[in-house]
């Protein structure tokens, strides 16, 4: 892939260095002088700067690296400002963002800023106006990495492991409302870690030394869910010789997790929106109502806009709930991350099975990074299990990789995932002979580079994951050789 005329200002290796450990900005202009100028210039002030002559180029930036702030110019090669910012704004909704231009009509701005552009800037530019725009819009990202350690303090989410800028711009989201009592519905398929990020925002908010209560609606029947939930007075049923505490008192002060609330019968729904209006829970059999103040987070795998839409979830419980949502990515979309979880969990079941287990062979990671992950991380670590528990050699080999997939395979899959399956696979194969190279990958599939970047977008499959990689020792040594 031919290297953009202005790259070798700052390489990759640039962008990944932390001189100064402060805010990353990216800037994009097809103008190599412009992108050198403001570098320097914004380098001189302390930021890392990465740049992107494309918005395509911009693109795969944001997938493979994090950044606090975006500046791009309006008109792109290929694509302009505002629909590289829908792109944005649709993965990475925290991400703020300014656009430059030199044909700027207070029109363009009144539309850019509906659309959520936090600033607007013509050019010729003042660059303390500039200056100013970048300072207000970083202070929407949260603390610099300069700032005090209890204030970039990042245990809260340290039982979610990631490097995937997916993951991140949830992390960023789930912290700037973990500060608020706002309600929140984290939204996932089943395996993603939902419960895990509603412990995490418990962890980040103003209650975390008070009670974090889950309790899952789905898995327990109708007649106890009330009494798990609300508690029961002394009789108020037959076997209720004494009384029962409900789990909204027991997390009173603290925060409720509601897992799988898409599950939740509608009439346990109609008293649920009484105690969330009231602020008051009466148990089951009593009289007497106990005031509560407990922040709710729930979580569904469930499309609960179609369960509201087909009369199976209240419109007035869902808005109740849904203050702010949340969306897990699926394994498949942060693909970067298998090898890393692959050896986390391999350590800590190496101490539980008192193995010696270093790793695994190349080419059983390669098949774990490449595999389908329908039951996403839960799938993953089950697959991992399976192959400890089997392995016989330091390295896990491939056919206990190959078995243990087998055996969790989820076989049933309808004409839009076999379809998507297929498509995620060709892009892997066709990656993998290119060597990673998007150029000579597009050709071959007969594609545009554009369009190919946004297949590998819609899979979430980064490009220099394939570049040599996961390949056996002796295909390196055979590249080298060359």
């Amino acid at each position: 892939m031919k290297a953009h005329p202005h790259r070798a200002a700052t390489p990759v290796s640039a962008r990944a260095s932390a001189a100064r450990g402060g805010f990353r900005i990216l800037l994009i202009d097809d103008d190599p002088g412009l992108l050198r100028l403001l570098s320097k210039r914004l380098r001189e002030c302390g930021y890392e700067i990465g740049t992107a002559g494309s918005a395509e180029e911009a693109l795969a930036c944001l997938a493979t690296e994090r950044f606090d702030l975006v500046i791009s110019d309006v008109r792109l090669p290929g694509s302009d400002g505002l629909a590289l910012f829908s792109e944005i704004r649709r993965s990475f909704p925290a991400l703020p963002v300014i656009l430059l231009t030199g044909h700027g009509t207070i029109e363009d701005a009144v539309e850019a800023t509906s659309r959520g552009v936090f600033a607007y800037v013509t050019k010729p530019f003042d660059s303390r106006v500039l200056l100013s725009r970048i300072q207000q819009a970083l202070q929407m990202s949260g603390p610099s990495p300069d700032d005090a350690p209890q204030q970039r303090d990042a245990s809260w989410c340290e039982e979610i492991i990631s490097h995937s800028s997916r993951m991140r711009s949830v992390l960023d989201e789930a912290q700037l409302v973990a500060a608020s009592d706002a309600s929140i519905l984290i939204q996932g398929e089943s395996g993603t870690g939902k419960e895990l990020l509603a412990r995490a925002i418990h962890r980040a908010s103003p209650r975390a030394d008070a009670p974090f209560v889950a309790i899952n609606c789905g898995a327990i029947p109708e007649n106890l869910l009330e009494s798990e939930l609300f508690g029961h007075a002394r009789g108020a049923f037959t076997g209720a010789a004494t009384a029962h505490t409900g789990l909204f008192v027991a997390a009173n002060g603290g925060t409720l997790f509601l897992d799988e609330i898409g599950d939740m019968p509608l009439a346990l729904q109609v008293k649920l929106l009484r105690v969330l209006q009231e602020r008051a829970v009466r148990p089951v059999g009593s009289t007497r109502a106990e005031n509560i103040d407990v922040r709710i987070i729930s979580a569904t795998h469930r499309d609960l806009e179609a369960a509201r839409e087909a009369g199976l979830f209240r419109e007035d419980l869902f808005y109740r709930l849904n203050v702010v949502s949340l969306s897990l990515p699926t394994l498949d979309e942060r693909r970067e991350d298998i090898p890393l979880l692959a050896s986390l969990f391999l350590q800590n079941l190496a101490r539980k099975y008192h193995k010696r287990l270093h790793g695994f062979a190349p080419e059983a990671l390669q098949a774990l990074a490449s595999a389908a992950w329908p039951g996403n991380v839960r799938q993953l670590q089950n697959v991992v299990e399976q192959a400890c528990a089997l392995a016989t050699t330091p390295l896990i080999p491939l056919t206990l990789v190959e078995r243990a997939l087998r055996g969790t395979a989820h076989e049933r899959l309808s004409y839009a995932e076999a379809r998507q399956r297929f498509e995620r696979d060709y892009l892997i194969r066709i990656l993998k002979l290119t060597d990673g190279n998007v150029s000579d990958a597009a050709r071959l599939a007969d594609r545009n580079r554009t369009e190919f970047y946004r297949l590998l977008q819609r899979h979430a499959l980064t490009p220099g994951l394939f570049r040599g990689s996961y390949h056996p020792p002796q295909q390196r040594r055979r590249k080298t050789d060359r």
